[in-house]
């Protein structure tokens, strides 16, 4: 039998069961005593995991008091609780591994939470200025949770982050930019022009640039997510990276509301149609996925990025697009047709309306004097121009008898 031990709890491997027990002391507070408990996994992973989770739980005070919690272990059992509940995606848990692991680099991650001070998250913060404001964000964030759920679980009677401020970055916010019509166009000639064996990409930038999604959200499209008959795309899934940095296949899309139902515009059904017959002719294709790979079971975002990198700036001489522009492409023309941001927002699969707001708030701002003069235009058509001779009129009034009054 093998034994890893943790303090008042350990892991076992039961031989004769080929199992993984995790075996721990719960303080019993009716009989005031220890109570021995235990619980059987099929990997050691898992029995890893569910110590972590119940090792600082409220009700074994016993741990905490001989061990204290490190900052960064805290972070993991309440994400892990999470997850393993259903409150979090894959994508999103592995996410913020990430950003646990970028704190686990630095002294404070292995801090004891109750002998962490403001001012040592302040310096901790102000420090990383030279990152970017999202990642700040996640720094601050996952900091300001964890304590905020350490004071809830009554381990802490004081919360050090509420002094904290977050610092901006030092670098320019940046932003995005969608392709302009003509640019779209000059692309989109190109792309249709050309045969898969030349650029094997070009039906994902199609896909892209003229239904809105992420670029792993049409990579890990299959054949069984496209009802050709009535003209429809289901979204389910996106590829993602494991906390190895490998690309597999996550369980839903990057948030709940990404999963949607996208009509296919007819301009893109031989397209699609095109890349169906490659999957269907594609060897090692269990997942039936429009685009898979030879050499491996998903195609990289990363190679699918550098690709249209290499291709804009060879034969178009652009330079600051990526794949994720090409969505941001499709969700800038949504909104110069004028369609409302709530149906938007749903063809984009963000989470709610105001993420839609705040990502194209220069594309609504030039806009705004064309929905103006739709207004303007309404009030002439309907005959209501005298209504407005007489505001400017009353208006003029107005001045006149500020004049004399001065």
């Amino acid at each position: 039998m093998n034994k890893t031990s943790n303090s008042q709890a350990y892991i076992t491997f039961r031989n004769d069961r080929k199992t993984w027990c995790v075996r721990y002391n719960e303080f019993d507070i009716k009989s005031n005593k220890n109570i021995i408990k235990s619980k059987t996994f099929k990997t050691r992973e898992e029995a890893e995991k569910y110590l972590t989770s119940i090792m600082y739980q409220k009700e074994n005070p016993i741990y905490i008091e001989n061990n204290g919690i490190p900052l960064c272990e805290l972070m993991k059992a309440n994400l892990n609780l999470k997850f393993d509940t259903n409150q979090v995606s894959e994508v999103t848990y592995n996410r913020t591994m990430q950003t646990i692991k970028k704190i686990e680099k630095f002294p404070l991650g292995n801090e004891k939470i109750d002998e962490i001070t403001s001012d040592e998250l302040q310096e901790f913060m102000n420090y990383h200025k030279y990152l970017s404001n999202s990642t700040i964000d996640k720094l601050y964030h996952q900091l300001g949770s964890t304590f905020k759920s350490a004071i809830n679980k009554g381990y802490l009677t004081r919360n050090p982050m509420i002094n904290v401020i977050k610092p901006k970055s030092n670098k320019e916010d940046k932003e995005v930019r969608a392709l302009t019509c003509e640019e779209q166009q000059a692309i989109t000639d190109y792309l249709l022009t050309k045969e898969i064996s030349n650029c094997k990409y070009k039906n994902v930038y199609l896909i892209q640039m003229f239904m809105g999604l992420r670029v792993g959200e049409a990579l890990a499209l299959s054949t069984c997510d496209i009802d050709l008959q009535n003209k429809r795309l289901n979204i389910k899934k996106t590829l993602t990276k494991d906390l190895e940095g490998h690309t597999i296949m996550g369980k839903s899309t990057k948030t709940y509301f990404g999963k949607r139902t996208l009509p296919i515009p007819d301009y893109l059904l031989s397209s699609i149609m095109e890349q169906m017959i490659i999957a269907e002719n594609q060897i090692n294709n269990d997942e039936n996925l429009l685009f898979k790979p030879d050499d491996k079971k998903y195609t990289d975002r990363e190679n699918v990025n550098n690709e249209l990198k290499r291709l804009l700036k060879r034969h178009f001489g652009i330079e600051d697009i990526t794949t994720h522009s090409l969505r941001h492409t499709y969700g800038t023309r949504c909104i110069e047709s004028g369609m409302a941001p709530v149906v938007v927002q749903k063809l984009m699969g963000h989470k709610d309306v105001t993420i839609t707001l705040n990502t194209y708030t220069s594309v609504f701002d030039k806009f705004k004097e064309k929905e103006i003069d739709k207004v303007n235009k309404y009030y002439l058509e309907e005959n209501m121009l005298k209504a407005v001779k007489l505001l400017q009129e009353e208006n003029e009034n107005m001045d006149i008898k500020e004049d004399l009054i001065h």
